[in-house]
């Protein structure tokens, strides 16, 4: 086969077309752009968290755990690492004297040394040198704690009975976002005064840290293996600097993982444009293919002549879009700024420019292919017979190939992206879904217009709706692209509703929306008098007992985590368990199997107690099955004897594990009181209160919590509507293309019309009632598709009412969109309407 002379003809007949032939070429730009700048920054960041790994951790190696560390394991411990830095973390409320500011904080009292690694920026700066120097005997508070009660360096924090000096603003900690500063803001204090606060008690829930530092070039996770297993039966856990780089780095892989799926959404947007376009210029040169055929070349040189031509812009709008996604790797790093615990640096990614530019390619003449097959089959009859439709109406198996290729090539992507089979086939399957959907509504339309046409109506309105289903129409393409882009962006928003919605149904009525916890058994009865003076009800008390799993049907924890087999999740081995004791279900609990909490049948046997179903069905747990604790040091055995359905998104306290009464009373425990205040004053002088009278005792105000759940699902939907733009951005570019490709047909029926009488608003009317009414019928159906698929998570996913209310802005969504559509076809269309009838009319002559 002579390929010169192929590329020959591909490059002449493209003389006049490659206007058009770019224009929709340029509907995969922003899907590339938006692909390789998601790969760029995925790149950048799991090298910017291998560089920034020992700044994350602070230290070389972190040693943690909610009991003080055993004796017994101190001389082993403290001849690790050249130097060292203890630290006791726990929450307290915090209270500002001088502004009588009051908040739940996260108190950290460091010893000297930490961090070892990294920059602590402090205003001043020297406070932050100094407190590292152990020369300090004052508080650094976060800088977002400071702003909401407007105190400064210079006034005094109260944490429990200690009072201090402020000596310094926080404004970045090694490894902490600014995310979560907002979430937990952090006091830190010197290790030396933390006897002073009063706040450690038995019960109280600290967590322990030691941090080491070792000489460069040490092998931390060889030197601490032989400690591993007493570490793990003291309950300590360890964290180096290649697991914390490991697990940062596969949470933020997760990340731009779900986001390139949301960027293959949109290059597959503008794959769609690219069949119709290329559908509409086949049809154009079809007769040039039938000179073609009979000047002698084959359907197969044919195919390949326009082939080339589709490729070769494929490959140009691929490096286009490639050279903006450079562009937009840059903004990243600041939509997700306040997620990311490292500063990224920013280089362009060979690697991901490679995927995007053979992603996009591939994709471009997979969808291309589609109508380019009908080529091989025209009939050198149709330079005779221009209606010669015979050959290019025939059903053409090739066609069920490339469709399955690129069925294919979809799942293959999404699992490179997920790793995960059931996931790529229900990204696959939920996207083919969505646009069956939309191709059905296309399809449907054209047909009920062709069966149901209103005869009756004004000529305007006749002509605008016969326009959705003449030759050449881009009724089910531009649904497709349109109600594709609006599903994405209406989903977010109704998930996003219905979480908030979520949580404000919690925290509405007479639900409690105040909970202090770390009450000590000899403090309760206190608790209760302070708040029946303040007029503020009990709720709900709850004793509250720590333990671990120490065993399963005899098997210790070590054997099971060394037991790949055994199917026993590592969460359910190293958590710490809160339970507590009664003989009843909860309001928010439900019986599912068994019998509720049972203290022993028999003298000598074991109480039976109750699990969370998920939990029960997780851990792979019969019932019958022995579960062995180890509650603070004493073993305790029991049987697993029921199941209940817990509803966690009830406010109250709720247990994976719930023992009977008569275990667990003389075990080390502290108490937790629910109750409800009216307004912000009311909760002010409790919080007040109570770190008078009771400073270890801490309150969490779910007001608060509602507002930060709030910020944090704004921050996350904006990350994920900027990602979803290009697929609303890329709608919009294959709808305009799409008109000015289809301008000749335009240009033909309109002087058509023109010569038979109708005038020039009206025409413009046609297609300005044409685009609209398409741009409805999308935006309606992905409206309703989005609608579909929040109640379907709010039923199985989130286990929550959906809530109605959420809907009310959807009819602006949809007459946004509608009008957008309207405008741009009315904007393309100006050009069609300045041809005069007589062109048109010589060149039919």
């Amino acid at each position: 086969m002579n390929f010169n002379w192929l590329f020959t003809m591909a490059w002449r007949d493209s003389r006049r077309s490659r206007s058009r032939l770019a224009l929709f070429m340029s509907s995969i730009v922003l899907g590339i752009a938006a692909l390789v700048g998601i790969n760029s920054f995925g790149d950048n960041l799991a090298r910017s968290i291998r560089e920034q790994a020992r700044e994350l951790l602070g230290a070389d190696l972190v040693l943690s755990s909610t009991q003080p560390f055993d004796p017994k394991l101190l001389p082993a411990l403290q001849k690790l690492g050249q130097t060292r830095s203890d630290e006791a973390s726990f929450a307290s409320l915090v209270s500002f004297p001088r502004t009588q500011g009051v908040r739940l904080a996260q108190v950290r009292a460091l010893g000297p040394g930490f961090p070892y690694y990294g920059d602590w920026e402090t205003q001043p700066a020297a406070a932050g040198a100094q407190f590292r120097a152990g020369q300090s005997m004052g508080a650094l508070v976060d800088d977002v704690l400071l702003a909401q009660f407007d105190a400064r360096v210079g006034d005094s924090v109260k944490v429990g009975s200690l009072t201090v000096p402020i000596v310094g603003r926080v404004l970045k900690t090694p490894g902490q976002t600014g995310f979560s500063a907002a979430v937990a803001p952090k006091v830190f204090i010197p290790k030396a005064l933390l006897d002073k606060t009063g706040l450690i008690r038995p019960g109280s829930r600290v967590q322990y840290r030691t941090y080491y530092r070792f000489a460069p070039g040490t092998d931390v996770a060889a030197t601490i293996k032989p400690l591993e297993s007493k570490l793990e039966a003291s309950n300590i856990d360890s964290d180096t600097v290649a697991s914390r780089q490991q697990s940062t780095g596969r949470a933020f892989q997760d990340l731009t993982r779900f986001l390139s799926l949301v960027a293959f959404v949109a290059l597959l947007l503008g794959c769609v444009g690219v069949a119709s376009a290329v559908n509409l210029y086949v049809q154009e040169k079809l007769a040039s293919v039938a000179v073609l055929r009979c000047l002698g070349a084959s359907g197969r040189q044919a195919l390949l002549i326009y082939l080339i031509q589709t490729s070769g812009l494929g490959l140009l709008g691929a490096i286009i879009g490639a050279a903006l996604g450079a562009v937009v790797q840059l903004v990243l790093p600041q939509v997700l700024g306040s997620f990311l615990p490292v500063t990224v640096s920013v280089a362009v990614s060979p690697a991901a420019v490679g995927l995007g530019l053979l992603t996009g390619l591939a994709m471009a003449v997979l969808f291309a292919l589609l109508p380019l097959l009908a080529i091989r089959r025209v009939s050198p009859l149709r330079v005779l017979r221009a209606s010669f439709e015979e050959d290019t109406a025939t059903p053409d198996p090739l066609r069920g190939l490339v469709l399955a290729v690129v069925g294919l090539f979809i799942v293959g992507f999404a699992y490179a992206q997920t790793r995960e089979w059931k996931q790529a086939l229900g990204f696959a399957a939920g996207l083919l879904l969505a646009l069956g959907a939309l191709a059905g509504l296309g399809l449907g339309l054209r047909y009920l217009l062709r069966r149901y046409f209103p005869a009756g109506w004004s000529y305007v309105a006749r002509q605008g709706l016969a326009n959705l289903f003449r030759p050449q129409n881009q009724t089910v393409t531009l649904i497709i692209s349109l109600g594709l882009g609006t599903f994405l962006l209406a989903t977010l928003y109704l998930t996003q509703s219905l979480l908030l919605s979520r949580v404000q149904l919690s925290a509405s009525g007479r639900q409690p929306n105040l909970v202090l916890f770390d009450i000590q058994t000899e403090q309760e009865q206190g608790v209760e008098q302070l708040l029946a003076k303040q007029h503020i009800p009990v709720m709900q008390r709850v004793p509250i007992v720590t333990m671990r799993l120490a065993a399963i049907n005899r098997r210790t924890v070590g054997q099971l985590r060394k037991d790949t087999a055994s199917g026993v999740p590592l969460f359910a081995l190293t958590r710490e368990y809160r339970v507590t004791y009664r003989d009843t279900l909860s309001a928010s609990e439900k019986l599912v199997a068994g019998t509720p909490p049972r203290p022993a049948a028999t003298p000598g046997g074991l109480p039976r107690v109750s699990v969370d179903a998920n939990y029960f069905q997780r851990v792979k747990l019969r019932l019958g099955d022995t579960l062995t604790f180890n509650v603070q040091g004493a073993p305790l055995a029991v049987v697993v004897g029921g199941t209940r359905e817990v509803d966690w998104a009830r406010v109250q306290t709720n247990f994976l594990v719930v023992f009977p009464t008569g275990v667990l009373e003389q075990a080390p425990q502290f108490h937790v009181i629910l109750t409800h205040v009216n307004n912000n004053q009311q909760l002010a002088l409790a919080q007040r209160a109570l770190v008078r009278d009771f400073p270890n005792v801490s309150a969490i105000d779910l007001g608060l919590i509602l507002q930060t759940v709030d910020e944090i699902l704004s921050k996350i939907s904006f990350v994920i509507r900027f990602m979803a733009g290009f697929s609303i951005l890329t709608g919009l570019l294959v709808l305009a293309s799409s008109v000015l490709i289809s301008r000749y047909q335009r240009t033909r029926e309109s002087v058509l019309l023109r010569t038979l009488g109708a005038s020039r608003r009206q025409i413009l009317r046609i297609t300005v009632l044409e685009y609209a009414l398409l741009g409805f019928l999308a935006a309606l159906a992905g409206v309703l598709l989005a609608g579909l698929a929040a109640w379907a998570l709010a039923v199985w996913v989130f286990e929550t009412p959906f809530v109605s209310s959420s809907l009310l802005w959807l009819p602006a969504l949809v007459g946004l969109v509608a009008g957008l559509t309207a405008l741009i076809g009315g904007l393309n269309s100006r050009s069609v309407l300045n041809q005069p009838p007589l062109a048109v009319l010589r060149a039919e002559g």
